[in-house]
């Protein structure tokens, strides 16, 4: 198996539909692509921590704007 990708049947609410539409805008992909990327880094993460989502996830960012004057 090369390069193929494998189609699968998703079902998601409409409101997580709706979450990732935007998310996928602000980040220039497709739907589809967004999902992928998605699934990817939590893949990645898995392996690299052994779980399935980093400790903090739900952290707010820190954002240090003196860098950035």
């Amino acid at each position: 198996m090369k390069n193929e990708k494998k189609q699968i049947p998703l079902r998601l609410s409409e409101k997580l539909y709706a979450d990732i539409m935007v998310w996928a805008e602000d980040d220039f992909r497709s739907v589809n692509g967004q999902i992928e990327y998605i699934l990817s880094e939590c893949v990645k993460q898995r392996k690299k921590t052994g779980k399935y989502v980093s400790e903090h996830f739900d952290d707010d960012p820190d954002f240090n704007v003196k860098d950035f004057e």
